[in-house]
């Protein structure tokens, strides 16, 4: 079978285990199709076999950069386009639709192709009804676009995959980090409503124990059982250090430790280690307030992509887990002000004077509301500009059409050729949020970069970089297990074999290198990167550093300033002699 229908590059091709006669493919026309071996296919200048027309919906700039089949469900497909929206489509309610060429185009080539889709045969003709799809997004995304479109980098998914389970669905975010989406039990999206925490808890708890007062604060472990204090950072003269109810002294002795080591590499501003050991320890002890509040507190410092919403989301566990705790309050409120969520901050303040008036009037808060008053006015100023500004627009674009009144028809089509649909819009609100987060490595430079499940359960994460590294992660966790050096350049695919220990990746290199695991005789890996933290500390510059100098940067020359570490990181982990790469000469 050959196929030609597609009017742009195809990116990805899905097959389903148990379907053997059909295949899905994903181009970036912006359209995916659906092909069934048993029935004959002729190309010509009419496609019907068109299941999704993602241009219909989000313009014709849409591209459909991947897909995926669920592997027990195969009725489920995942789709990811050049925009962080990981789209789930049940295939049993969309009836395959059509897109047309101009007859003279048909044979043109993919570009021409590309500016005549998109264009139903029916006008208004739709074949996804409202409930076929569900939107999964990391929370902090959406709002972030813009910011990121300023700095000349996209948000793209490269790959996705489901778990062997079919329950989880995993996405590589190009210009940002790996996600993790629970299907099966969906997270909505967080609701910044203070109202669950702004009241103090009942004067008795279930328990009959005493607990604090309106006037008092926490830090995090409730007062009672067996006496171990949670060390803090910053914590007020006047709060408590309450204790926490352990089952056993063996597993108290145990967070101790944990908690100790933690707090010892955050003061010694090894952020990137503190989180580990938090995480670590949310897993073993995931009751336990103070260890998302501290947790919440290295993201914070540290200040990766996608940190800040990540410490969102632990002030809201800690907040759950102890209504009293004043640093996750604290701490929510300052990162909502670092998303430029200054309203939530606002009302995050608000609530907070009224839960802890005794801190409400020290210095660190009273200053901190300054701050976020100030930015709360800056936005009201920089919205009415706009409006003022979008009202001088339509008044010489009804001034230029009393004119012109075909250029005004040419311009209205142009615009609502790009722009996205009321049901697009739709679906983008009611996107769900991701389960777990994986950073490390880089996914910048190509958009081919696989990310996916490794090991029996798919209890392991692997990704490749733009430095040449394989990273690998505990699913659970989090944390990063093993960092391998996986091509001179760059690592796009990894793809692990179906029913043995072993894990094919490819990237730059003309070469497809096999890992397998090795006996446990003490020996070394060559291509084992010790220093994983240095490693993820540098993709994450390379990430955030200017396109430009990455592109000069992955020719070889060094580049002063803000990328000058970077070279140096180069240079040791590769040895001198290939830290540069001269061009050829003639």
């Amino acid at each position: 079978m050959s196929c030609s229908c597609h009017g742009g590059r195809v990116k990805r091709l899905a097959v389903a285990p148990n379907v053997p006669f059909m295949f899905w493919s994903a181009a970036e026309d912006g359209i995916v199709m659906q092909y069934d071996l048993r029935v004959p296919h002729q190309c010509s200048n009419i496609c019907n076999n068109v299941l999704i027309n993602l241009v219909y919906h989000l313009g014709r700039n849409a591209e459909a950069k991947c897909i995926a089949i669920n592997p027990l469900r195969p009725e489920l497909l995942a789709v990811g386009a050049n925009d962080p929206y990981v789209r789930l489509y049940d295939r049993r309610m969309i009836k395959p639709t059509i897109a047309k060429y101009p007859r003279e185009q048909s044979s043109g080539t993919p570009w021409e192709n590309l500016s005549y889709l998109g264009d139903p045969v029916e006008p208004g003709e739709d074949n996804l009804p409202p409930g076929c799809v569900s939107y999964f997004v990391a929370g902090h995304l959406p709002l972030k676009q813009d910011d990121f479109k300023k700095r000349y980098r996209t948000l793209t998914s490269t790959y996705v995959a489901f778990s062997p389970d079919g329950n989880e669905l995993l996405a590589n975010l190009g210009g940002e980090q790996i996600y993790l989406f629970n299907i099966l039990k969906k997270r909505k999206q967080l609701s910044f409503d203070m109202m669950d925490f702004s009241q103090p808890r009942d004067s008795t708890s279930s328990s009959g124990d005493s607990v604090s007062s309106k006037k008092s604060s926490t830090n995090g472990i409730h007062s009672n059982g067996i006496n171990v204090s949670c060390v803090y950072h910053e914590v007020p003269s006047y709060a408590r250090a309450p204790v926490h109810k352990w089952s056993s002294p063996s597993a108290a002795a145990k967070f101790e430790k944990l908690k100790k080591r933690a707090n010892e590499a955050f003061d010694k501003q090894e952020y990137t280690l503190a989180i580990s050991l938090y995480s670590k320890g949310i897993t073993l002890f995931p009751n336990v307030a103070c260890l998302y509040g501290n947790r919440a507190a290295a993201y914070i410092k540290r200040a990766w992509d996608g940190d800040h919403y990540a410490a969102i989301r632990d002030c809201y566990a800690a907040m759950r887990l102890d209504p009293d705790y004043l640093k996750a309050h604290f701490r929510l409120a300052q990162c909502l002000h670092k998303l430029r969520w200054v309203k939530e901050a606002l009302e995050c303040l608000t609530a907070i004077r009224l839960k802890f008036p005794d801190y409400a009037k020290t210095k660190t808060f009273e200053s901190f509301e300054t701050d976020v008053k100030v930015a709360c006015f800056a936005d009201m100023d920089i919205e009415r500009a706009d409006t003022e500004s979008d009202d001088e627009s339509n008044l010489s674009g009804a001034m230029a059409a009393s004119n012109s009144v075909n250029k005004r028809h040419s311009n209205s089509i142009a615009k609502a050729l790009l722009a996205i649909s009321d049901q697009e819009k739709a679906w983008r609100a009611s996107a769900y949020d991701y389960e777990a987060r994986f950073c490390g490595h880089c996914n910048t430079t190509t958009d081919i970069k696989e990310a996916n499940f490794f090991g029996s359960s798919g209890q392991y994460i692997v990704a490749g970089s733009d430095d040449g590294s394989i990273f690998i992660w505990d699913r659970v966790t989090t944390n990063i297990v093993r960092v391998l050096r996986g091509d001179e350049s760059i690592v796009n695919c990894l793809q692990p074999h179906p029913s043995t220990c072993l894990l094919a990746t490819s990237g730059i290199d003309p070469v497809v290198r096999l890992w397998g695991p090795r006996a446990e005789d003490g020996s070394k890996e060559d291509r084992e990167i010790r220093d994983s933290e240095d490693a993820a500390v540098a993709n994450q510059r390379r990430m955030n550093a200017d396109p430009l100098e990455i592109m000069l940067l992955n020719m070889g020359y060094r580049i002063p300033g803000v990328l000058e570490h970077m070279s140096e990181e180069l240079e040791q982990r590769n040895g001198p002699d290939r830290s540069i790469v001269q061009c050829r000469t003639s």
